[in-house]
């Protein structure tokens, strides 16, 4: 054999005798096949097969098992985002002429996709109240085809009647998807709950450690599995096994962490409600927070995610105070090792429930830093907001 073909032709070596922990990294855009006929009846495999790499590997499929068996699912695919998740289950089954419902405290993003993307496409869509319940009766048209749900609702935290929503929607033959980055499928399953579509960011908790961006849709029913991957394969989506590698990895700890970071942010949410400078604390929870009851009727538990809102009167001096901050970090996104704090513009996002101006809300994400350096970090800040 010449040196240049070694260099291409990769040697056998034994397996024999080694066993690893670690789910292997399967790298692959070519997929190679026995005989000329295999490679003609390639599409005969299925979703479930190896055709090319872009459909998946054995690393992606690993993780994509493990999901849908945390979410009691029949099938997971992965994306390579929370929105992308969020985006692709809305064009898998929505065309023009149909109607998606989408609640006011929705993340966002997912706001801008319907009003800059589906409605200009000439699919319609329709902003309800995220407390409705059943009430979601009354707003159910001809047009509906899916009713999204985010719970709790990005920011402000209301938690929603999941399986009342369902359950009227698939009486009238309507989807259901429902967000579900807030308590990952250890604290709340929404399949379980009548949702149609569980959707996740993975860059959260299952990534665990704020460096991957991916997506997660699981569902119950195979041939919603089939028209999300008609649309992946159709948009040549597709997501790198190294980033389902360090997702397996995470998430092999995010019972644990998530344990700890929940028990935290939920001892730093009662203790907050005591502030001067705190005029009500957000965390699902809390009696006093919206959608309280659902919470603790449907969830398992708290995650490490809540929100405060600061008086009015020292809304000004929030921005300036956060020079005090040592511990926790300015930033967007959740679920890492990092404690983080971000301000939120919420009253240009809001069109049901209205969000007074005046009032400034600060989203609070609880790492893994020592409780007593984390409260006292959190208690510098506030009192820099007291005494500027």
């Amino acid at each position: 054999m010449h040196d240049l073909t070694r260099c291409v032709q990769h040697p056998a070596v034994s397996h024999e005798g080694f066993a690893s922990l670690a789910v292997p990294t399967y790298r692959a855009s070519t997929i190679v096949y026995d005989d000329p006929q295999s490679f003609a009846r390639r599409a005969e495999r299925g979703l479930d097969g190896y055709t090319y790499g872009l459909h998946g590997t054995p690393t992606t499929r690993t993780l994509e098992a493990q999901l849908t068996d945390l979410h009691g699912g029949v099938r997971t695919v992965l994306v390579p985002s929370g929105q992308a998740a969020v985006a692709v289950t809305m064009l898998a089954v929505l065309l023009p002429g149909q109607k998606v419902l989408i609640p006011d405290t929705v993340y966002p993003p997912v706001r801008r996709l319907c009003e800059d993307y589906l409605a200009p496409r000439g699919i319609e869509f329709a902003i309800y109240d995220p407390l409705i319940g059943d009430g979601i009766a009354g707003i159910i048209d001809s047009k509906t085809h899916l009713i999204w749900m985010e719970s709790p609702g990005s920011g402000t935290m209301e938690v929603q009647d999941v399986p009342a929503i369902a359950a009227i929607a698939r009486a009238k033959g309507v989807l259901t998807g429902c967000d579900n980055t807030w308590a990952s499928p250890l604290l709340f399953k929404p399949l379980a709950h009548g949702a149609d579509f569980a959707v996740e960011a993975l860059t959260k908790y299952v990534g665990g450690h704020s460096d991957l961006l991916l997506g997660s849709i699981t569902v119950k029913d195979l041939s919603l599995r089939k028209a999300l991957k008609d649309v992946l394969r159709m948009l040549g989506i597709g997501v790198s096994p190294d980033e389902a590698a360090l997702a397996l990895r995470g998430i092999e700890t995010m019972g644990v962490r998530m344990a700890h970071a929940g028990r935290v942010a939920k001892d730093f949410a009662e203790r907050l409600q005591a502030s001067p400078v705190v005029s009500r604390v957000l965390h699902p929870a809390l009696p006093s927070c919206p959608g309280h009851e659902m919470w603790k009727r449907d969830f398992a538990g708290s995650s490490a995610v809540f929100s405060i809102v600061v008086k009015p009167e020292f809304k000004d001096r929030v921005y300036p105070a956060m020079a005090a901050l040592r511990v926790f970090a300015i930033g967007a996104s959740w679920g890492g090792t990092h404690s983080l704090i971000a301000p939120m513009n919420v009253e240009s996002d809001r069109s049901v429930r209205p969000w007074d101006a005046s009032e400034s809300l600060l989203r609070i994400s609880i790492g893994l830093e020592e409780p007593g350096e984390l409260w006292a970090d959190l208690a510098s800040f506030l009192a820099a907001i007291a005494a500027t």
